[in-house]
């Protein structure tokens, strides 16, 4: 997740993958949701799906925005792919809270500050 400017000149986050193989995935399937408790109260986001036929080796894309109002909750990202007609999944969940920036890094590729898990 990382923080940029907007169209607008205002701050605005956008969710990236980044494929740190040396190798390309393809049939990348992106599925977002947020879940947990914000002011007492259970809260879910709408589920949101993304596909890339290909992610070469050693670059990155960016997925979605995201907004801070849903910081405050669970934020899961299931990401599935396939190399060599092997298909490979994996689950990356921001905590609530986590996206900030006392946890930003420069994050590899895009060369900018944000938060990344791996």
């Amino acid at each position: 997740v990382v923080k940029e400017t907007g169209e607008n000149g205002q701050p605005a986050w956008n969710v990236y993958i980044l494929n740190l193989k040396s190798t390309a995935i393809e049939g990348v399937l992106v599925t977002s949701t947020g879940y947990g408790l914000l002011q007492g109260e259970g809260r879910k986001t709408s589920t949101l799906r993304h596909f890339l036929d290909t992610l070469p080796a050693k670059s990155f894309a960016k997925i979605e925005p995201i907004v801070e109002d849903v910081f405050g909750i669970n934020n899961e990202f299931w990401v599935s792919f396939f190399i060599s007609k092997v298909m490979y999944d994996k689950k990356y969940i921001f905590l609530a809270e986590s996206i900030c920036e006392s946890n930003f890094i420069k994050i590899p590729l895009i060369n900018k500050k944000g938060v990344m898990i791996k």
